[in-house]
């Protein structure tokens, strides 16, 4: 498996620059064909207007939105002329309920998908939303990036939040191209379970699974000292010096950690490294 096509959803300029970079490294990299897409956002509510004014208030609010699409796709294109890169740079205007679509209809034929972090101060709404529709809807692996970090173009340490579930094992697949390139992968398990069929061998069977696919691996056994588990695996991928880390998204139900918090949300929104996720 290689990564041959890698797309990448901007929506603000002001957060283009590390998702963009990124994406073009990884480009380079893996040889692949890099297809960015800048979203212009409606975010007009024109059910709240006076009868009359919806229209008016609709036109100018996509004006708008196109503009900013506009905008944000001759910044990126700026950059990608210079490069040698295969690529091609489109704008598109949506409003934040037809989001999901636009984005599944371009994300789904890619390998990857690199984005900016979607949480933080002065991010936008729609981040959330186009992050979501390339887990769930177009079913793609996706790369966050955040915005005071610069990747390594060929991650060397890299962490794996392991907790036998499907969406991690999904994740391990997809991100193999990076795990065979790195000197060294640390499967992370925090406070395994006492019962069960790998209680005596945690996290045996997947060291096993990638050794045979020529992964150099470690398992680093944790207990859980901190209130949330993310915070342990953030806090040991800062001990070994991760270049990356990787993980199964939203285990449980997205409503359900948007409201209680949950492992993906609190490594989406305060996450010091990339962020490997997958669904």
């Amino acid at each position: 498996m290689a990564y041959k096509s890698i797309v990448s959803i901007l929506t603000d300029e002001s957060l283009m620059a590390p998702a963009l970079d990124c994406a073009m490294n990884a480009a380079r990299a893996y040889d692949a064909h890099l297809d960015v897409l800048t979203l212009g956002v409606d975010r007009s509510s024109t059910g709240y207007y006076y009868a009359g004014a919806s229209a008016l208030v609709l036109e100018q609010s996509i004006a708008h939105a196109d503009e900013e699409a506009h905008k944000i796709m001759a910044a990126a294109r700026s950059r990608l002329t210079k490069s040698e890169l295969r690529w091609s740079c489109d704008s598109d205007v949506a409003q934040l309920v037809e989001l999901p679509r636009r984005v599944a209809q371009r994300a789904r034929f890619a390998d990857l998908a690199i984005l900016p972090q979607p949480y933080g101060e002065g991010r936008g709404t729609e981040l959330e939303p186009v992050t979501e529709a390339c887990l769930f809807d177009a079913q793609v692996p996706v790369l966050i990036v955040p915005d005071d970090v610069k990747p390594a173009v060929k991650p060397q340490r890299i962490a794996i939040g392991w907790n036998e579930s499907a969406e991690a094992m999904t994740a391990v697949r997809a991100a193999l191209p990076f795990l065979q390139g790195a000197e060294k992968v640390h499967v992370v398990i925090v406070d395994p379970p006492a019962h069960g069929a790998g209680r005596s061998d945690p996290g045996g069977l997947l060291s096993q699974f990638l050794a045979r696919h020529g992964v150099r691996v470690e398992i680093d056994v944790l207990s859980k000292t901190l209130p949330r588990v993310s915070d342990v695996l953030m806090r040991h991928a800062a001990d070994m010096d991760a270049d990356l880390m990787v993980l199964g998204a939203y285990g449980h139900s997205r409503f359900r950690e948007a409201v209680f918090g949950g492992a993906t949300r609190n490594l989406l929104e305060h996450a010091t490294l990339p962020l490997f996720m997958a669904h």
